[in-house]
Order: structure tokens, then sequence, then C-alpha cells
């Protein structure tokens, strides 16, 4: 299963820490890749998690994704 920590900068300016996750892949890039694109889209979204909960961003939400080496702290 592969996992990444997002950073996610949304259009009100705030910053959100996300873990997205695809039991399916091991592919770290891969699913880089295809949260970008899944963002990219007019009506785009993705599933993750931020601490406990499971919260859906939607594209047209966010600003900007930053994905670090080591992943951001949550």
């Amino acid at each position: 299963m592969a996992s990444i920590v997002l950073r996610v900068r949304l259009m009100t300016g705030d910053f959100l820490d996300v873990t997205y996750e695809d039991p399916d892949t091991s592919d770290t890039h891969g699913l880089t890749e295809h949260a970008f694109t899944a963002l990219a889209e007019p009506s785009g979204m993705i599933r993750a998690r931020h601490g406990n909960r499971v919260v859906v961003l939607y594209g047209r939400g966010v600003a900007a994704i930053e994905v670090e080496p080591r992943g951001a702290v949550l």
C-alpha cells in the first residue's frame, strides 16, 4: 500500500496536512501523480485522512499542493 503526505494550501490561504493512500499500489510517485491529476480536473476530488478524520478535497478549493520527501507533520 502506498501512502503519501500532502500539504494542501486552500483558496482561503489556510494549510491542511493530509495523508493520501491507495491499497492497490505500492508506487508513491504514481500515487502523487494520481492525486495531482484528479485535483486538476474541473470536478476532481480525492479522499484523504486528516488525523482520524476522512476528508474529501475538491480541486476547486485547492490553491497548491506540496509533497515533502519526509512528509508533513501531522
